[in-house]
C-alpha cells in the first residue's frame, strides 16, 4: 500500500473535545502511527466505550464502534477472533476501563489477544463533569467528594503487569513523536499491547496538568531491561518519577493463533456426523 499523510486517516467528524484536552495529542499521535506503519484504512477496527474518548472512533477514517460502558474489551476480542487480519486497536478512559470495565482486563490481557489497548488516563470521570476515578489520587476534590477522594488510586502499569500482559507501556500525551513511537511498537507487537496515555483533562481536573507532569515525567533508563517484569514493577511503584516508555515486553503466542491451531486440529477429524451424535442421546 502506498503510505498515506496523515490527514488520510482523519474522519469526517471533527473532535468536539474541550480546548487544550489532553486527548487531541494522543488522537494526533494515533494518525501518524497509521500512517508511519501504512495501514490500510479498510484494515483497521477502532473500539472505543463510554468516555469523553468514546468518541474516537468517529474522528479516525478507518471502521470504528463506539461500544457500551465497559465493554470496549470484550467487542474487540470478538472482532480479532472473527477477522483475524484485521488491525484492532482499543480505546478507552481510565473509568471505562478499570471501573465498570475492569472486569475484562485481565481475560483480554491473559488470553494475549492480539489487540492494542490505549487507556486514555486523566484520572478523572470528564465526561460526567468531574468525579473521582479508580485512578484519582486520595485528597482529589470533586463534586462527589468535596471533603476530598478516601479511596487508593489503582496502578494501570502494575496493575496490566499483574495480569501477564505481553506488551506495557506509558506514554505523555505533549510528547507526540514518542506517543508515536509507543502506538506503533505496540500495533506491530502480537500480542496484548496496553499504553496508559496520560491524558490531562484541562476542564475539571487541577491537579494532574501539563505543569504538574512537566517536572515528573521521564524517559525509562536505556539501560532497563523490558523482559525483566520483577524491574518492570520496580519502575511502576517508584512515585519519585513518571516514567514514560516500554515497561515490558515478551513474546508469547497470541490468542488468535492458538484458536486457529484448535481449529485445524479439529477440522482434521473431518466432519461430524450428526446422526451418531444424536443416538448418543437415544
Amino acid at each position: 500500500m502506498t503510505k498515506l499523510a496523515k490527514e488520510a486517516y482523519k474522519g469526517n467528524v471533527k473532535p468536539i473535545w474541550c480546548p487544550g484536552c489532553g486527548d487531541f495529542g494522543v488522537l494526533t499521535s494515533l494518525y501518524m502511527a497509521m500512517a508511519e506503519l501504512e495501514l490500510d484504512p479498510k484494515k483497521v477496527v477502532v473500539v472505543s466505550g463510554i468516555g469523553c474518548s468514546g468518541r474516537l472512533p468517529a474522528f479516525v477514517k478507518d471502521y470504528g464502534f463506539h461500544g457500551v460502558h465497559g465493554r470496549a474489551l470484550p467487542i474487540a476480542q470478538g472482532v480479532k477472533l472473527a477477522r483475524p487480519e484485521l488491525t484492532v486497536i482499543v480505546v478507552g478512559g481510565d473509568g471505562d476501563g478499570f471501573g465498570i470495565g475492569g472486569g475484562h482486563l485481565p481475560h483480554a490481557a491473559r488470553r494475549n489477544v492480539d489487540l492494542t489497548y490505549i487507556v486514555l488516563d486523566n484520572n478523572t470521570y470528564g465526561l460526567t463533569k468531574g468525579q473521582t476515578s479508580p485512578t484519582s489520587v486520595v485528597g482529589y476534590q470533586t463534586g462527589s467528594t468535596p471533603y476530598g477522594n478516601v479511596e487508593e488510586p489503582l496502578n494501570p502499569i502494575a496493575l496490566t503487569l499483574a495480569h501477564d500482559a505481553s506488551f506495557v507501556a506509558r506514554g505523555y500525551s505533549a510528547q507526540a513523536k514518542h506517543m508515536t513511537e509507543l502506538i506503533m511498537e505496540a500495533v506491530q507487537h502480537r500480542g496484548f499491547s496496553f499504553i496508559q496515555a496520560l491524558s490531562p483533562c484541562v476542564t475539571f481536573n487541577h491537579r494532574e496538568t501539563f505543569k504538574f507532569y512537566a517536572s515528573l515525567v521521564q524517559p525509562i533508563p536505556v539501560e532497563h531491561d523490558p523482559t525483566n517484569k520483577l524491574k518492570a514493577f520496580e519502575l511502576a511503584y517508584n512515585h519519585e518519577k513518571v516514567w514514560l516508555g516500554v515497561f515490558y515486553q515478551v513474546k508469547k503466542a497470541p490468542w488468535d493463533e492458538k484458536i486457529e491451531a484448535v481449529q485445524h486440529r479439529a477440522r482434521e477429524k473431518g466432519p461430524a456426523d450428526l446422526e451418531k451424535i444424536v443416538a448418543r442421546f437415544a
